[in-house]
């Protein structure tokens, strides 16, 4: 074994930790456990690997410009299906390669390109392919593999997607917002000819904010159990659905904050992974006994987790000052990227301040080595928006510590974790909400003697990009400098041009369409105060993004342009974000700079 400074190369820390080879959590092939699929970035950029546990060989499964992470295995463990898109779109087909190595196939042939909305893949190699198109809404297809042409077996114009297809083959789970509202699902569970078999709405056709999610049928033949989240108490929790009877089984998992759950592989207990106030861990629930056993986890942030064969639980876990790894019940860790690791960061405290909803949490990081502050600070502003900032370790704050700023990232309003009424809260006044919590928290970094007033940064990426921009116009004195990747800049435009699932977002969000509440639309968009920002701005969009399109920044940019704001601009060849380590660095390298150029000294 070799020591780091054997292995580390010569370059500032910030890049070792976007540089250094990780690996996500290994998905298994259920009826073979030793045949493995991991996310890695070992290359420089993030592709699918396949790994045999028996004989611990790994090989690259796939191998394209803009990276690849979309994948699964088919139950016997014989074949890779991956999502091919171009450059980054996330339009394409799911195409298929043998598990040892060969050439990839049409794995959905007579499927024209969509984008993705779910796949389940049976035993007999069947498959359940759901799809979305501007044009026919949302699909799903029964695909045999007897060549014959794919058959409907549901439409509607409104978001839906396969959700999980029953151990025999037979039902088909699907979550649907035939209601109208985006945010919460209802499920509809079919056989493969397209008979309904069972339905469950907690929205009452759209009349209660109240949603579901599909979480997967019991691994067991001819078992019709389904595991389902479900909102019914204010927050995401799991429950157990037997399609065939309509019996409901209520689960005493008495925890704070969200839920979610997966069978573990016999059937007879769940894995629970709990999501409080950004930390996560992970329990058993026993279905007979009724028992909740805590699994033990390190504190910080459990991003993903299964259970295996033989009982063991293996999980990804971090935390804002470890980078991450793959590690397992049974002690060590289970997969070890070569190279060198990461280097570590700053930890993160824990921030509660009054907000105009309520407590709002938020985490800080002090720069180490930089004397007591208050320190030029950067607000780190999380997408989704039902996403949550979390203690675990992220290459970008770390930058900015590195660089002796601190790092303030707000769970707000819209954010997951914290209930259903504070990810639900930000309908109608979209961006605005975010915005309050975002200043209350502004307000205490500074009154705290961290952040320095004159030198603040408003950043982010995807929804945390659009707030960036929001912000720099109704908030034009609060922020030096402002950084927005992929941003939302103009939604009428961003509207009409985004895939047909986010306009689904998009109408329960404002209430309607841009044409039904334009005052809504107009209140919301960063481009109707363009001309009130006063910080200089930098944007980086991908040509290809299908969530965040290019013309409606353009359009924001040549606003800027017109009247001479201080801004720059980096367009990149890929879609929403940068699957390419080079080109994230790239971009953070220039975010840090034009923050040093611009702000105060």
């Amino acid at each position: 074994m070799t020591s780091d400074s054997e292995t580390t190369p010569d370059m500032p820390d910030w890049e070792k930790r976007f540089r250094a080879p990780r690996v996500g959590l290994p998905d298994w092939a259920e009826d073979a456990p030793d045949r493995s699929l991991f996310v890695s970035n070992a290359t420089g950029t993030y592709e699918i690997y396949a790994w045999d546990r028996a004989t611990g060989a790994q090989r690259q499964a796939t191998d394209r410009p803009n990276g690849t992470t979309d994948g699964t295995l088919s139950p016997d463990g014989e074949w890779i299906w991956w999502f091919s898109d171009t450059d980054g779109d996330e339009f394409g087909t799911w195409v298929r390669q043998p598990f040892a190595g060969g050439p990839d196939e049409p794995a959905t042939p007579g499927l024209e390109p969509s984008y993705p909305a779910g796949l389940a893949i049976g035993r007999d190699g069947t498959s359940v392919v759901g799809r979305s198109t501007d044009e026919d809404g949302s699909t799903v297809h029964v695909v045999r593999p007897d060549g014959s042409a794919p058959t409907v077996i549901y439409r509607h114009r409104e978001s839906a997607g396969v959700g999980d297809l029953s151990r025999d083959g037979t039902l088909v789970a699907v979550e649907h917002t035939e209601h109208g509202d985006a945010m919460h699902s209802a499920l509809r569970v079919l056989t493969l000819d397209g008979t309904t078999v069972a339905e469950l709405d907690d929205s009452r056709g759209g009349s209660e904010e109240l949603g579901l999610e599909v979480l997967g049928f019991a691994p067991v033949v001819g078992d019709t159990r389904l595991l389902v989240g479900h909102q019914r108490r204010g927050r995401w929790e799991p429950m157990v659905w037997d399609v065939a009877t309509g019996a409901e089984q209520e689960l005493a998992i008495d925890l704070p904050g969200d839920v979610s759950a997966e069978w573990y592989p016999d059937g007879s207990a769940l894995l629970v992974a709990h999501s409080f106030e950004a930390r996560s861990e992970l329990w058993r629930y026993d279905l007979a006994a009724r028992e909740l056993v805590r699994v033990d986890t390190p504190a910080g942030s459990v991003s993903a987790a299964t259970a295996r064969p033989d009982g063991t639980v293996e999980y990804l876990w971090s935390s804002a000052a470890e980078p991450s790894a793959v590690r397992s019940t049974a002690g060590g860790i289970v997969l070890d990227p070569p190279g060198f690791r990461a280097p570590g960061s700053q930890p993160v405290e824990d921030v509660w301040v009054e907000g105009p909803g309520g407590r709002i949490h938020a985490l800080a990081q002090r720069p180490a080595g930089h004397g007591e502050g208050p320190f030029p600070t950067v607000f780190e502003i999380h997408g989704g928006p039902t996403w949550h900032d979390s203690d675990s370790f992220t290459s970008a704050p770390a930058a900015w510590l590195d660089h002796g700023f601190a790092v303030v990232r707000v769970n707000y309003r819209g954010s997951t974790g914290y209930g259903r009424e504070w990810t639900d809260a930000l309908k109608h006044r979209v961006g605005l909400i975010e915005l309050e919590d975002i200043a209350a928290v502004r307000e205490w970094a500074v009154s705290s003697g961290l952040a320095d007033p004159a030198r603040m940064v408003l950043s982010g990426g995807s929804w945390g990009g659009y707030l960036t921009l929001l912000g720099l116009g109704t908030q034009p004195d609060a922020w030096a400098v402002g950084l927005a990747a992929v941003p939302v800049a103009d939604y009428v435009t961003a509207y009409h041009d985004e895939m047909e699932a986010l306009k689904a977002l998009d109408r329960t969000l404002f209430g309607g369409t841009p044409e039904e509440v334009p005052d809504r639309f107009e209140a919301s968009s960063p481009l109707t105060y363009v001309d009130a920002v006063k910080a200089p701005v930098h944007i980086a969009a991908g040509v290809n993004d299908p969530r965040c399109p290019i013309r409606q920044i353009d359009n924001y940019v040549d606003r800027l342009t017109a009247r001479g704001a201080v801004h720059e601009v980096y367009r990149y060849d890929a879609g929403h974000g940068s699957l390419v380590v080079e080109e994230r660095i790239k971009q953070v390298r220039m975010e840090l700079e034009f923050a040093l150029k611009h702000l105060p000294h």
